[in-house]
């Protein structure tokens, strides 16, 4: 098989900040796997989680090597590849953007979508939240109502975790929560913003404000705090940054309510279904969610979002420049097509 590395350049409509900081857009790769006249694609997008920075540069030097290594195999050898991929020590979105082609080469190659080949009900996916990041009270209601003009809003994620204190986290939401839609869930992501007295406090407040669940309140650096966190807080608690792939599950189960699947940090589709499944065994809810990901990666999870509880895969729909596209917006929900593997195509334009 041979593979095909292109980076592409998207701009965000509108900057995302978050406890961390701004990003403004970023410059993703589009990978290709063409073996017997048939092209699968897949997309590795950079990220940085504290310490865990994957670059755009780092992702491709992984994925020029990884081209060289696997030319040897078809295919079908997905074992053996992901047997490779792991040995090889490669970046987690290299391997993501691997595995998400090999997937849409082998669901063209059966000319069935993925989400059928797995046999799975399209009914069952939820509504994908809305992002609405950190900023003064007036800019974050703006925002929200600016998602509103654009499309079906039924679940919100606010982002929250200010460094300047939990008093502007309060005054931003209440902005916000006058804004939301009658009827629409409302999450918030901290990034792991919060200490632990600030989480209870922003838990009992949240809970008495409506709110869903409260994912990442506290730093990675904090994981030892979880379960003070889980016996006080009133909301469920999900964890993103602290879970990449299935192998962290187990040691927080006892401590959380949910995790954050996101490809790049899981490393493709084979190992999301692994932690939905481990995620299940022990007893915890499981939601999907993206960096400054293109329709390519959005449209790949949404092939198992039927399996998701929770789902915020609104990164494409905050850029002006997305070359691509897949899944359409249902009221409010990310639907893939009937088309075989991902069922994405490029803009004539792009």
């Amino acid at each position: 098989m041979h593979i095909h590395i292109e980076p592409f350049t998207v701009h965000k409509r509108v900057p995302l900040t978050i406890s961390r900081g701004t990003t403004a857009g970023s410059t993703n790769l589009w990978v290709r796997i063409e073996a017997d006249g048939i092209d699968g694609w897949g997309e590795a997008s950079p990220f940085s989680i504290g310490s865990q920075t994957q670059t755009t540069e780092q992702i491709t030097a992984d994925l020029e090597a990884l081209a060289l290594w696997l030319s040897a195999y078809h295919p079908f050898q997905q074992q053996a590849i992901e047997a490779r991929l792991t040995e090889s020590g490669v970046c987690s979105a290299a391997r993501a953007a691997i595995d998400v082609a090999l997937h849409d080469w082998l669901g063209k190659q059966v000319g069935l979508p993925l989400w059928q080949l797995w046999g799975l009900d399209l009914a069952k996916i939820s509504p994908t939240a809305v992002t609405v990041g950190i900023s003064s009270p007036e800019g974050a209601a703006d925002r929200l109502q600016k998602w509103c003009d654009q499309q079906p809003v039924a679940s919100v994620k606010v982002k929250l975790g200010n460094p300047t204190g939990i008093e502007a986290d309060q005054a931003m939401f209440e902005a916000v929560l006058a804004e939301v839609p009658a009827g629409a869930k409302v999450s918030i992501d901290a990034n792991g913003g919060w200490n632990l007295p600030d989480a209870l406090t922003m838990a009992h407040w949240l809970a008495d404000r409506g709110v869903t669940y409260l994912e990442q309140p506290l730093s990675v650096a904090d994981d030892g705090l979880l379960p003070q966190l889980y016996e006080r807080s009133p909301l469920p608690i999900f964890i993103d940054e602290s879970c990449f792939t299935g192998a962290d599950i187990p040691r927080l189960a006892h401590c959380i309510h949910g995790i954050n699947i996101k490809l790049m940090k899981a490393g493709g589709l084979s190992e999301a279904r692994r932690m939905i499944h481990t995620a299940r065994a022990c007893g915890l809810g499981v939601m999907f969610g993206c960096y400054s990901d293109s329709a390519i990666a959005n449209t790949a999870l949404s092939h198992l979002s039927p399996l998701a509880d929770h789902l915020d895969l609104d990164s494409h729909f905050n850029l002006k420049d997305d070359p691509f596209q897949g899944a359409q917006l249902q009221n409010g929900a990310l639907i893939p097509n009937n088309h075989s593997g991902l069922g994405l195509s490029r803009h004539a334009s792009s």
